[in-house]
């Protein structure tokens, strides 16, 4: 599901002196003073590597050192300034590779001799000290300053933003990238998150904060968030120990008697706002918005623990609900359906992606060749305006989903985000619905297609390690139905 992007300033998080006067990034001697001054910076701010005999005994840094990084990095103005200096850091601080070569060969040359355990194990320690690059450093003793983790949270969205938007490349960016990532994941793993409830009876900024963080269905208005959060709705975040209070991420839940087939039904429905929950009447959960508040935690999985501690949570209030499932919008299948009809329009021969039953009355509706007419009419809303066309799209669009979530894949994976993500989670692709989005964004988006992946919690292991290992997806009869209709009058 969506990430929003941050702003881009860097908030001052750390009580330090302030920067000195912004550098200018142009061209001549201000763009070679900043580049001098940022190679100053590293050499002074990024620790070298101990010895293997003192890394234990070597002392910190001094945090004057850190924090001077901290200050530096929060006066630079440009997205292009900052991309600059971490491909800088990336490039010029990561491991020493002479290093490594040596203690590789010290443990190959040692596999071949017959010697103790304790001494191929001490070689090994040898190469894993090696490995560690020295930027490394400089991330760990920053997330000791106050503030610090947050600070590399803001890093890293700008880093992720820096490559999408091709300012920084290369392998040793890829690899800080992931350093980073790793770091992340481990200061935000469970025990170090806190689930809260929203009601309406939250503090006022925590509201503000879900309401502005709303990804996937954005919140219109006061009224429309007193709903989320009113009766048979639930809504939960992740806080971190180091920002308590400060929602991560926010899943949004509604409390039904069956599983939601349209977004219309849980948003616009409306509740008496002194209206008790008839706890009888609730059977299902549906997990209907799932958004992410940070860029930079991307990749670390506060999601999936996220929906297995609500899951718990709900369990334990209602011990009677019965089904758990997703309504979830299919991001990218409009722009996919469109470079389908785009690359067959070239083609002169049999239509591989209608029926002729269904090209005759689709061109009879829009009064042209089918792929060229639906390429206009499905770059835009309006079509949802005519019954006829909605009626003759319903079949074909149903099946050519089917077999985007199904079929179409990204190393063996499912190439659509959101499914991937359920289904590593071991949620089972459970059914497509028709007209289940008609907002602007769930018509451009997907055709008005939304999907619900249905979890069952005692298949929910076996479904991931199936998902994951064999790259095997559990599919409901109604989804493999659309599959094999997909094959027999497709050639693709």
């Amino acid at each position: 599901m969506r990430v929003l992007a941050l702003s881009r300033s860097v908030p001052r998080l750390l009580p330090l002196r302030p920067p000195g006067p912004r550098l200018s990034s142009g061209r001549g001697a201000a763009a070679g003073a900043l580049e001098r001054a940022m190679d100053e910076l590293l050499r002074r701010a990024v620790p070298a590597m101990p010895a293997y005999e003192l890394r234990e005994k070597t002392p910190p840094p001094a945090e004057g050192q850190c924090a001077d990084f901290v200050s530096f990095y929060g006066g630079l103005a440009r997205a292009a300034e900052r991309a600059e200096l971490l491909g800088r850091l990336a490039r010029g601080f990561g491991v020493d590779h002479g290093q490594v070569a040596e203690q590789s060969a010290g443990v190959l040359q040692l596999r071949q001799q017959p010697r103790e355990a304790a001494v191929l194990l001490q070689a090994e320690d040898r190469l894993r000290h090696a490995l560690v690059p020295r930027y490394r450093g400089l991330f760990h003793h920053i997330s000791k300053l106050d503030g610090g983790v947050r600070f590399l949270v803001q890093l890293r969205a700008d880093l992720l933003e820096a490559q999408a938007l091709k300012l920084v490349e290369g392998p040793h960016v890829r690899e800080m990238n992931g350093v980073l990532k790793g770091m992340l994941s481990e200061w935000f793993s469970c025990g170090f998150l806190n689930m809260e409830r929203v009601t309406w009876h939250s503090p006022c900024e925590v509201l503000q904060k879900i309401s502005e963080s709303e990804a996937v269905h954005p919140v219109k208005n006061w009224m429309d968030m007193k709903r989320r959060v009113g009766p048979y709705r639930r809504c939960y975040f992740f806080s971190h120990c180091s920002t308590p209070g400060e929602p991560l991420i926010i899943l949004h839940v509604a409390l039904t008697n069956e599983i939601s087939s349209s977004i219309q039904t849980i948003i616009v429905k409306e509740y008496p706002a002194s209206e008790t929950e008839e706890r009888n009447k609730i059977t299902t959960a549906v997990f209907y918005s799932l958004s992410l508040t940070q860029q930079g935690l991307q990749g670390v999985e506060l999601g999936t623990f996220l929906i297995k501690r609500v899951v718990k949570e709900l369990q334990k209030e209602f011990p009677h609900l019965g089904a758990f499932s997703s309504l979830s919008p299919i991001p990218g299948f409009t722009k996919w359906l469109l470079g389908l009809l785009k690359s067959k329009a070239k083609d002169h021969g049999r239509n591989e992606l209608f029926t002729d039953s269904e090209c005759k009355e689709i061109s009879e509706i829009t009064g042209g060749p089918v792929n060229e007419t639906l390429k206009t009419f499905l770059s835009s809303s309006e079509w949802v305006q005519s019954e006829q066309l909605v009626r003759a799209l319903q079949a074909p669009l149903m099946r050519l989903c089917a077999w985007y979530l199904y079929g179409e894949k990204h190393r063996g994976y499912a190439l659509n985000p959101v499914a991937n993500f359920h289904l590593q989670n071991g949620a089972v692709l459970w059914r497509i619905n028709w007209m289940a989005d008609v907002s602007l964004r769930g018509v451009t988006g997907s055709c008005s297609l939304m999907v619900n992946y249905r979890y069952f919690p005692e298949d929910t292991a076996a479904n991931s390690t199936a998902y994951l290992s064999c790259k095997s997806i559990k599919a409901s009869e109604q989804v493999l139905s659309l599959v094999a209709q997909f094959q027999k009058n497709s050639k693709l």
